[in-house]
């Protein structure tokens, strides 16, 4: 786009002083008589740019010129280089372009502000790749390929046909219209329709992606926070799913939570522990999750449940009860 290559013209200016019209034609990858119409655009608009004649000639701005954002102040600075620090970015492929926005709002601050706001940012650490406990977060991956298309389509308002693999079924194309992107705990979904019904599709099982020319079918204007709460309330009532109440110690809660699909209630309970209400997929994944905590963990309900665990604690205690 124009816009980029004006911006980028005057950075190059600004970082590496007078060049000529064949340097700076290579470097943006344009022809030398773009950059002359460039340069004429930026003089027409207020940038001090002017020419050198002569061998030694070239362009260059006027000493002391500066592309200053003057109406951000060091904590709007901050919080921008803060956000721009975070993991998250990777998820819908827009981390090189991130990183590239930093550097122009770095250089485009005041001197001022540019040192500070800097070396305050190195002091914040949003989302490393391990916690406390070395348990690394698991960021899934998404073909760059994949993301693009899928990206284009959400923001142009185009139907994407998408190669997915559902759970447990063989991978099959299906036609989708696009409604947004989210991402969750370092997990990517498309929110989307197909024939009108509403669809939620997790990036990392979309194998290939393609935009279509078609208009997508959906509203102008749209609430991803509320339809996210909604059809994460629909996902947690569906299906097999079911709520377990456990006591568990409240050094393994964390441990207890990621396992679990959502926490529905939480309370003290008299002996320091706590009482929980979690979702689980099903009576096999509450079985699993909560014998990976032993015996800082107990199921209260359901009984079935509680059954399951003393009859896999008791196999275990005979196993290990006799002499080898």
């Amino acid at each position: 786009m124009r816009a980029d290559r004006l911006v980028s013209l005057v950075l190059l200016l600004r970082q590496r002083g007078q060049l000529t019209a064949d340097t700076l034609a290579r470097e943006l990858e344009v022809s030398t008589r773009t950059v002359l119409r460039d340069i004429e655009a930026l003089s027409a608009s207020g940038v001090p740019v002017y020419a050198e004649r002569g061998r030694h000639g070239g362009f260059a701005l006027s000493p002391g010129f500066r592309t200053e954002l003057t109406g951000l102040n060091h904590d709007e600075a901050l919080a921008l280089l803060t956000a721009g620090s975070g993991r998250g970015e990777q998820v819908f492929g827009l981390g090189s372009a991130l990183a590239s926005a930093m550097r122009k709002v770095v250089d485009a601050l005041p001197e001022g502000h540019r040192a500070t706001a800097s070396d305050a940012a190195q002091r914040f650490l949003v989302d490393p790749e391990t916690d406390l406990l070395s348990r690394r977060l698991v960021t899934e991956e998404v073909p760059g390929t994949t993301m693009v298309e899928v990206r284009r389509a959400v923001l142009a308002g185009h139907k994407l046909r998408i190669h997915y693999a559902a759970t447990g079924r063989p991978p099959e194309w299906r036609t989708v219209d696009p409604i947004g992107l989210v991402t969750v705990r370092e997990r990517a979904y498309l929110l989307a329709t197909r024939s009108g019904e509403d669809r939620t599709y997790r990036l990392s099982r979309v194998l290939a992606a393609e935009e279509l020319p078609e208009t997508a079918e959906r509203p102008n204007r749209v609430d991803l926070d509320r339809i996210w709460r909604e059809r994460s309330a629909r996902f947690l009532s569906g299906g097999d799913h079911i709520v377990v109440r456990v006591r568990v110690n409240p050094a393994r809660r964390e441990e207890l939570l990621d396992a679990a699909l959502a926490v529905r209630a939480e309370d003290p309970d008299a002996d320091g522990r706590l009482r929980l209400d979690v979702t689980f997929q099903d009576m096999r994944h509450a079985l699993w999750a909560l014998w990976q905590l032993g015996a800082d963990a107990e199921a209260l309900a359901p009984e079935s449940l509680r059954v399951s665990l003393r009859d896999r604690a008791a196999a275990v205690a005979a196993l290990y009860g006799e002499s080898p």
